[in-house]
């Protein structure tokens, strides 16, 4: 096993000296340090098995949900409205992820106090829940209605009526008749 150590560890370094330009003792150096790494790493075991365990929140989650933004407790990070972008996008987690790692009661809306408030206040104005009311209503009124009533049958068109057709044609004027203005012109100039 020491041998592929010693091979990792030549690799490693003759790639990273191959763009940068290291001197005698840098080299010697950055071969004790990488191989140092790879030995570490062989005996302990990757930092992957180390960040596994379930981590301490940052704060607490009084201080984690305020009025005006929230923060996450895994990172710390803060002033955002609501977290579900920033846990998906950052560290791969659901809602329901982060609730149970961190004890989070479902009661607790993982969004601002106050920008939840704002929405709440939107949907009312806009008469959200009476429409959403009448549209379940309507909705379960279907699902009782037995699904074996015959179809009512639709009213036949009538036939559409045959075009009319003409009769009497009306003469077309002759191509050979001239407007009777010019002719009138042409009498004024002469006289």
């Amino acid at each position: 096993m020491t041998a592929t150590l010693v091979e990792l560890t030549a690799s490693i370094v003759s790639s990273h000296a191959a763009g940068n330009e290291l001197t005698s003792d840098e080299l010697i150096l950055e071969i004790n340090k990488v191989y140092a790494t790879l030995k570490k790493l062989e005996t302990e075991g990757t930092p992957a098995e180390e960040a596994s365990k379930p981590a301490a929140p940052v704060m607490t989650i009084k201080k984690a949900f305020q009025n005006d933004q929230v923060f996450c407790l895994v990172c710390g990070k803060g002033g955002f409205k609501t977290l579900t972008r920033h846990l998906k996008q950052a560290h791969d987690l659901k809602p329901g992820q982060y609730r149970k790692q961190f004890n989070i009661p479902s009661s607790q809306s993982l969004t601002a106090k106050n920008y939840s408030e704002a929405r709440r206040q939107a949907a009312n104005e806009n008469n959200l829940a009476a429409n959403l009311e009448k549209a379940r209503a309507a909705k379960s009124a279907q699902k009782t209605e037995p699904a074996n009533i015959a179809k009512v049958a639709k009213p036949a068109k009538a036939p559409k009526a045959a075009p009319e057709a003409k009769t009497a044609q009306e003469p077309k004027p002759a191509k050979d008749a001239k407007p009777a203005v010019k002719k009138t012109r042409a009498a004024k100039t002469k006289a």
